[in-house]
C-alpha cells in the first residue's frame, strides 16, 4: 500500500520544524545545578534550538519557547498505579530524572531531563504547592500520557497573539469554544496550566474586585497560556542555575569578564567601541577600584601596595 502523500509531507514538514541545531554557544544554566535543585512539579521553560522554538518565541515575545512538567524518579510517585502507567511509557533506568511534555511529532511523552542539558533552562517552582496536591498533579499530566499534539490549538493561539490578522482572531477559534478540542489531544503549557488549575493553584488568574474592596480570582482560560506565563507568574519562585554565582559583594568584580574591552551586540558580533572620554573616567575608577582592593589584599598580608598613578 502507497504511503498518504499528505501524511508523507506532513512528517517531513514536522521533522523540519523540530530537528534541533547546533548550540553556537554554551547554555545559560549549569544542568548538574539544576539536576540537584529541581523538585517534582517544578516547571521547566526551554529556551529551544529548533525552528518552531524561534517561530514561538518570536510569537509569544518571550526567550521561552516550550515548557515541561519535572516528575521525578519513578519512586517520587506515590500512586502504584501511575507508576505502572509511567513504565508502559518509559522503560529505562528508574532512577533517572524524569520529565513529561507534549511536543509537536511526539505527543504527550516522557523523557529524560537529561534531553536538554545542552539548552537554557528556568526551573519555576509553585510557592507552597502541597505534596498532596503535587501527586494529584502528577497524575493529572500522567493521564495525559499517549495524548497527541493539538497542533490546531497552536495555529489559533500563534494567530491570536499575532499583532496582525486578516482575520478576525476569535473567528473559528478553539481558543474560545466553550467545549474546545479534542479530549484526546494537548498542547505543553495549556497542559501544565490545566493540572495546576486543577487543584486550585494560581497561574495568571484574573483579578475582580468587588464592591467591598475584597478581590475574586478567576482561572484564566488555559487554553491561552504560553510557556512565558509561569516566568512572569508571582506564584512561581523562579530557580536560577548560573555556572558562576557569588554570594558576597563585590565577588562579581570576580567574574572572567573580558579583558579586551569588547563590547558584544549578539553571538558573534562583538566589537572594541573606540574610547570616549566618559570611557577614561570609568577606566580611572577602575584603577581606584584595583588599588582598594590591593590595600585590602596588603591590610592582610603585609605588603605593600603599588602607587596609582593620578590623573588630572
Amino acid at each position: 500500500m502507497l504511503p498518504n502523500p499528505a501524511a508523507w509531507l506532513g512528517k517531513k514538514i514536522v521533522c523540519w520544524l523540530t530537528v534541533d541545531q547546533q548550540p553556537v554557544n554554551p547554555p545559560l544554566c549549569d544542568f548538574e545545578r539544576i539536576r540537584y535543585e529541581i523538585r517534582p512539579c517544578d516547571v521547566v521553560l526551554v529556551e529551544g534550538r529548533s525552528r518552531i522554538s524561534e517561530i514561538i518565541r518570536t510569537i509569544t515575545h518571550s526567550s521561552w519557547s516550550h515548557s515541561a512538567l519535572y516528575i521525578g524518579r519513578l519512586h517520587d510517585i506515590d500512586d502504584a498505579e501511575l507508576r505502572e502507567k509511567l513504565r508502559s511509557f518509559y522503560d529505562g533506568d528508574p532512577n533517572e530524572q524524569l520529565i513529561i511534555e507534549a511536543w509537536l511529532g511526539e505527543g504527550t511523552v516522557v523523557n529524560p531531563l537529561s534531553k536538554y542539558r545542552y539548552d537554557t533552562l528556568r526551573v519555576c517552582r509553585p510557592t507552597g504547592l502541597s505534596r498532596q496536591d503535587a501527586q494529584h498533579i502528577l497524575k493529572f499530566t500522567l493521564q495525559h500520557l499517549g495524548f497527541d499534539y493539538d497542533l490546531r490549538q497552536l495555529l489559533d493561539l500563534a494567530r491570536f497573539l499575532f499583532p496582525y490578522s486578516i482575520i478576525p482572531r476569535r473567528w473559528r477559534s478553539s481558543l474560545f469554544e466553550r467545549n474546545a478540542g479534542s479530549p484526546t489531544r494537548s498542547v505543553c503549557s495549556s497542559m501544565i496550566a490545566a493540572a495546576f488549575a486543577a487543584v486550585k493553584f494560581p497561574v495568571l488568574p484574573v483579578l475582580e474586585e468587588k464592591r467591598d474592596g475584597t478581590l475574586r480570582m478567576i482561572p484564566r482560560n488555559t487554553r491561552l497560556f504560553t510557556p512565558r506565563d509561569f516566568d512572569y507568574s508571582p506564584y512561581f519562585d523562579i530557580i536560577k542555575c548560573p555556572h558562576l554565582e557569588f554570594g558576597r559583594q563585590p565577588d562579581y568584580r570576580e567574574l572572567p569578564w573580558d579583558r579586551k574591552g569588547r563590547i558584544c551586540n549578539d553571538d558573534g558580533d562583538c566589537y572594541v567601541p573606540t574610547m570616549q572620554p566618559e570611557t577614561q573616567a570609568d577606566m580611572q575608577v577602575d584603577r581606584i577600584h584595583n588599588a582598594q582592593e590591593q590595600q585590602n589584599s596588603s591590610d592582610d598580608t603585609g605588603v605593600e601596595p603599588v602607587p596609582v598613578e593620578k590623573t588630572t
